[in-house]
């Protein structure tokens, strides 16, 4: 990797590499993506590295793997890749800085539940069947991780950020990228300091995000509002043992 992706968690600066080959045509559109060892050896990093960035891209709607035939790039993805990969990097101005202390991190989940109640609210009445196609991808690399015992952070957040998408509003999803750290940090202290067994808590997540899904899809803005809302608030509760 180079310089330029100094202090950046690895498969972020992968995933940004894989938006730029997208955007200058170097993986056109219906093309496929060469195999997983030839790209982690061109971006020197690990497969788990690599995967955790083409996770993102699949949910995002801009890959699809084909069983038996490998990983395309979508049609649509070439000419949306510059415009998303804008709204997904966030400006250097905005910088929020590192999570200091237990307080800090329950400003930091009070401050996403009003901020993303609101872009699940907008996603509900602004989202296409693309993005909606997308949420479900995103839906379902989660839960797939989850079932096979991974920690499926990455997914967790590709899966807000395609809400974020969804709202058809670039500040979403600009202000949630620039969040992204913060959101790791906060989901690892949760699960390691929640005393919900891990099979539980992470079935409490997926219901909450099962309800956020149905209610963008059936376009219904205060379910949307709502679920987002009770989903963040469930992630203080197990965090600090109250919702409020």
């Amino acid at each position: 990797m180079s310089h330029h992706d100094a202090g950046r968690p690895l498969s972020e600066a992968v995933h940004a590499r894989l938006l730029d080959m997208l955007a200058s045509g170097e993986f056109p559109r219906g093309s496929r993506l060469p195999g997983e060892h030839a790209l982690a050896g061109r971006f020197a990093v690990s497969r788990p590295v690599l995967r955790q960035a083409l996770a993102r891209l699949q949910a995002e709607g801009r890959i699809e793997t084909r069983k038996g035939s490998g990983t395309f790039v979508r049609e649509a993805a070439v000419r949306e890749a510059a415009m998303r990969e804008a709204a997904a990097s966030p400006p250097l101005s905005l910088a929020y800085g590192p999570l200091n202390s237990i307080p800090d991190v329950r400003s930091f989940l009070e401050f996403r539940c009003g901020l993303e109640s609101e872009m699940a609210a907008r996603a509900a009445l602004c989202a296409d069947s693309a993005a909606r196609a997308a949420l479900r991808r995103a839906a379902r690399a989660l839960e797939a991780e989850a079932a096979a015992g991974r920690p499926a952070i990455e997914e967790d957040i590709a899966f807000h950020l395609a809400i974020a998408h969804a709202s058809g509003n670039r500040f979403f999803a600009a202000t949630l990228a620039a969040l992204s750290e913060q959101t790791r940090f906060s989901i690892r202290l949760t699960r390691e300091l929640c005393t919900l067994p891990s099979t539980a808590r992470f079935a409490e997540m997926r219901a909450e995000h099962d309800r956020i899904l149905a209610a963008v899809e059936a376009g219904d803005a205060a379910a949307a509002h709502a679920a987002m809302a009770a989903h963040l608030r469930g992630g203080i509760r197990r965090l600090f043992g109250q919702a409020d």
